[in-house]
């Protein structure tokens, strides 16, 4: 068997290689190619595009990089059209991935998604694009699934890749040896996204609302793989603010006594950890205000849309300020009944991101789903 897929942003990519492993132990002779990073590379997938090369994020930001992401998109159908997969298989990214599953599409091939566009939040519109494209859609949050299906697509919650997760090995003296971390201090972790652009719109007011928080802390910033490590430390030198890298968020957020996350998959890995947390999210002046009144829910931070209520305060464009962070901060630091509260709040999300009574991972449960998918009648 022969596959395409495409995954365009950091999470995306290390989902896809846990398909890609759990696919191998059903197909060992699975071959794979398309759009990823050093996780799917590791997994054995022919990544013929790095995700890196199309990590932008808001309206203004996809136009000015239209040139690049129409380039690598006529690059992997080229490869698509010599190696002919057959099927294709699609991670988030929808701006570039339903580009994909058209193209993919036109040539008579499958195409399954998995981890699935937020079309409940805005642009319910494109859900027409799953009947025209689509053959499955296997999605990660528990709400989803009834919201594709009451929609007419074919539609499995296959839980979320993140919870199967073994817990970071190492203890908190460990992590501070590695990195030259106080043991005796107290530390807060900082994660400003996972692109560019998100970086440069958000570390400035995380750093600033960080550095207003009172008590002697030590803060730490997980490094997203999709950046290149010298820019991010430029971008963290010109904060003023001590900070320390680190690899990956998991270990982080076990050791950190609360997390300022910019809402995305992040939040998720927060949730899963447990720790307490201030969710803030800003954008482009120009993209907020072409986009944000087409938005339905009632929040941004997955936790809350997982509890159906507001367990992760939010701070959103205009309301994140260094002032509001350092506020929500401190409120969550302290032992007392708003921590204790939320704790015993993502201790419910956890618990949400499995689908009850299933076994296995996942990433075992896709590729099942999958399977059962190319098997089918068409």
């Amino acid at each position: 068997m022969r596959l395409l897929i495409s995954a365009g942003e950091a999470s995306g990519e290390m989902y896809g290689a846990g398909l890609i492993e759990a696919l191998r132990r059903r197909v060992p002779e699975l071959e794979c190619f398309g759009v990823g990073g050093e996780a799917m590379r590791a997994a054995g997938c022919d990544t013929v595009v790095d995700a890196r090369a199309l990590s932008v994020v808001g309206i203004t930001e996809i136009v000015s990089r239209l040139p690049g992401i129409y380039r690598e998109f006529r690059r992997l159908v080229r490869a698509a059209d010599e190696r002919k997969p057959d099927a294709a298989i699609v991670l988030d990214s929808p701006a570039f991935n339903f580009k994909v599953a058209r193209a993919m599409h036109d040539r008579g091939v499958p195409v399954i998604y998995y981890v699935c566009p937020q079309l409940w939040a805005w642009r319910e519109g494109r859900v027409r694009r799953f009947h025209q494209w689509i053959r499955k859609a296997l999605v990660i949050f528990p709400f989803e699934e009834k919201w594709y299906r009451d929609r007419g697509v074919d539609a499995e919650y296959v839980g979320h890749p993140l919870a199967d997760a073994p817990p970071p090995s190492g203890s908190r003296e460990e992590f501070a040896a590695r990195y030259r971390l106080d043991p005796a201090k107290q530390w807060i972790a900082l994660l400003p996204g996972s692109r560019k652009k998100e970086v440069a719109m958000n570390l400035p007011a995380l750093a600033a609302g960080a550095g207003r928080v009172q008590g002697d802390f030590e803060f730490v910033v997980p490094a997203a793989s999709t950046l290149e490590r010298s820019w991010l430390d430029g971008k963290l030198r010109s904060t003023g603010l001590k900070l320390t890298v680190v690899e990956g968020a998991a270990a982080a957020l076990r050791h950190v006594r609360a997390a300022v996350v910019a809402s995305g998959t992040a939040t998720v890995e927060a949730a899963l950890a447990g720790t307490p947390m201030v969710v803030v999210y800003r954008v482009s002046a120009l993209t907020w205000a072409l986009g944000h009144h087409l938005v339905k829910v009632p929040f941004v931070a997955m936790p809350n849309l997982i509890a159906g209520e507001q367990v992760v305060p939010e701070l959103i464009q205009s309301d994140f300020t260094p002032e509001r962070v350092a506020a929500k901060l401190g409120e969550i630091l302290a032992e007392g009944p708003a921590r204790e509260k939320m704790k015993g709040a993502l201790a419910g999300v956890r618990a949400r991101l499995r689908p009850a009574g299933e076994t296995g991972t996942a990433a075992d449960r896709a590729a099942e789903a999958v399977w059962r998918a190319l098997q089918a009648p068409k």
